[in-house]
C-alpha cells in the first residue's frame, strides 16, 4: 500500500468530501486520520475520525446506509479529500439523501444581496 503520511503532514486530520458518483451530489463532509483512511481502503466503505466520539466511524455500520468506494482523490495540496462513492442509503444522521440542506443563499437570491 502506498505511503498515506504525506497526506497528514499539515494536520492530523483532513476533511473528506463524499459525493455521489452516480448523481454528483455532494453528500457529507467528515474528517479522517490516517488510521480511517488505512481501514477506507481496506473496507472498501467509508470509514472516518470521530471528532465527537474521538475514535474511527464505519457509515452505515449501525444504519446500514454505508458508502461503497470507488475512487479516492486528493487535493493538490494533499490536505484534503474527495471520496466519490455508491451509496446503500441517506448520507445524514436525519435522513435526508445529503446533509448540505439547510440553504443560506440560493441562485436566484444573488440580486437581494
Amino acid at each position: 500500500m502506498q505511503d498515506l503520511a504525506a497526506y497528514f503532514e499539515k494536520s492530523a486530520l483532513v476533511p473528506a468530501i463524499v459525493q455521489d458518483a452516480d448523481t454528483g451530489a455532494v453528500l457529507m463532509l467528515a474528517y479522517m486520520n490516517e488510521a480511517a483512511l488505512r481501514e477506507t481502503l481496506a473496507l472498501g466503505e467509508t470509514v472516518f475520525w470521530s471528532r465527537s466520539r474521538q475514535t474511527l466511524w464505519h457509515k452505515g455500520a449501525t444504519s446500514g446506509n454505508t458508502q461503497t468506494v470507488l475512487s479516492i482523490t486528493a487535493d493538490c495540496d494533499k490536505d484534503s479529500l474527495l471520496i466519490r462513492v455508491r451509496p446503500a442509503g441517506p448520507a445524514c444522521h436525519t435522513g435526508a439523501v445529503t446533509c448540505f440542506f439547510n440553504d443560506i443563499l440560493k441562485e436566484n437570491d444573488r440580486g437581494n444581496l
